[in-house]
């Protein structure tokens, strides 16, 4: 298994200069996102997939243990702050619990029976994505919970970093990210852990493009629940509906933060109409403005 190998390139890194050292590490990274580009095709068929899918109901389900686990986690964290994923539409399956995001649970990524009793517990359905991570392909706690998740129809994408490994044959969309040998043997912290937090950015963001919740290269669903984020908000709308700043701002008060609906009530809609015309759209902006138009935004 690659990412347990040693690499006789490397078998003396600890007697290198420091120096050196960097340059092989900052090398294996670059390495690493370089080899994701083979992944391309898949990782767009899992997107996609999961777009088809989650519909105005369904659930992200990250599960992992470790380092993967970590990762997984990371990602789908961010997805509330960054898009307004609500919070009730995202669960983490991870081998040892939330314990373990900080320190390391002897034995959990072993434990099959936990992972079962996680999935089971999440009553998952067909509008459910589930995105399992595991550098090896092997790990017991996270095939058994992607395997499980299948039982229920729910959709299954598995990350691994090994070709032909269990979690990559469970899944209903296996991506493989041969990152190959680790700089340190079986630190898959490092280019797999790398390649990992990659493709899970690609996949979510993607998931978000399909779902209206960006336009124009801007996070619209944002929620600015700092000032930081109100100021901008305030730019976005300025930036959208072709008005000054102060403006926006009037407006996003007039909505709670919400930047789609502050966009639509500066261009002369109330906050009832606002609504209705993004709701009738499923908050898609660019469908929106597409209808409008052409006469057709209701």
């Amino acid at each position: 298994m690659a990412t347990e190998d040693v690499d006789p390139r490397f078998a003396d890194l600890d007697a290198w200069s420091l120096a050196s050292a960097m340059d092989a590490m900052w090398e294996g990274q670059l390495a690493a996102v370089a080899a994701i580009g083979h992944a391309l095709p898949a990782m767009t068929a899992a997107t996609h997939a999961a777009h088809e899918a989650l519909g105005d109901r369904g659930r992200l389900v990250y599960v992992g243990a470790g380092t993967s686990g970590r990762v997984a986690v990371q990602d789908g964290a961010e997805l509330t702050p960054t898009f307004a994923w609500p919070r009730e539409r995202l669960r983490f399956i991870i081998a040892g619990g939330e314990s373990a995001l900080a320190t390391s649970v002897e034995g959990a990524e072993d434990d099959v029976a936990d992972a079962v009793k996680q999935v089971d517990a999440a009553a998952l359905s067909p509008h459910d994505v589930v995105i399992a991570v595991s550098a090896s392909g092997t790990t017991p706690f996270t095939v058994a919970a992607l395997q499980q998740a299948g039982s229920y129809r729910a959709v299954t994408i598995g990350l691994a970093n090994n070709p032909g490994t269990a979690l990559l044959t469970s899944a209903n969309y296996p991506v493989l990210v041969e990152t190959g040998r680790e700089l340190i043997a079986g630190s898959t912290r490092m280019k797999a852990g790398t390649a990992q937090k990659v493709v899970l950015n690609l996949i979510s963001t993607g998931i978000m493009l399909r779902l209206g919740r960006v336009y124009r290269g801007m996070m619209v669903n944002m929620p600015p629940t700092n000032a930081k984020l109100k100021r901008r908000a305030e730019i976005m709308v300025a930036r959208i509906a072709g008005c000054s700043e102060a403006q926006a701002a009037k407006a996003l008060d007039q909505v709670e933060g919400d930047i789609k609906m502050a966009a639509l009530v500066v261009l002369g809609y109330d906050k009832a109409e606002a609504e209705s015309i993004l709701a009738s759209h499923k908050g898609n902006l660019r469908r929106v403005f597409a209808d409008l138009a052409d006469g057709r935004g209701g």
